[in-house]
């Protein structure tokens, strides 16, 4: 294992920073110039960007839990999928798979990109 590879990256940390909904430890397992797209969002780039789209994204519902299922690494690259649990403001839950693919850089990471359907989230 060479030092800074994507086998560093601790993801079960990584998936608690994000269900305590905590931006600022999710932004210490990523680059300051790292690319974040979820879904169908536009990419930002950057901390001061992705911690924007991540404060008004959690602002969306009031708790979320991530359950993963399976992780491939090969070289810079993780690729993980699994199911993430969501608590709407109003008590419902509802939960929806999910596939994250990282590029890594020096033992951080420099592109998340999260694939979903975000859109059973917000229905009625």
């Amino acid at each position: 294992m060479t030092p800074g590879a994507a086998t560093d990256i601790n993801l079960e940390d990584l998936f608690a920073a994000i269900d305590k909904m905590d931006a600022e430890r999710f932004l210490s397992f990523l680059d300051a110039d790292a690319t974040f797209r979820f879904g169908s969002s536009p990419a930002v780039t950057g901390h001061a960007g992705i911690r924007a789209a991540l404060e008004s994204f959690f602002g969306s519902f009031s708790a979320l839990r991530h359950e993963l299922r399976r992780v491939i690494v090969e070289g810079d690259a993780i690729a993980c999928e699994g199911d993430v649990t969501y608590t709407r403001h109003d008590g419902s839950k509802i939960t929806l798979p999910f596939a994250n693919v990282f590029g890594t850089r020096n033992g951080l990471i420099s592109t998340y990109h999260v694939y979903i359907d975000i859109a059973p989230l917000f229905a009625e």
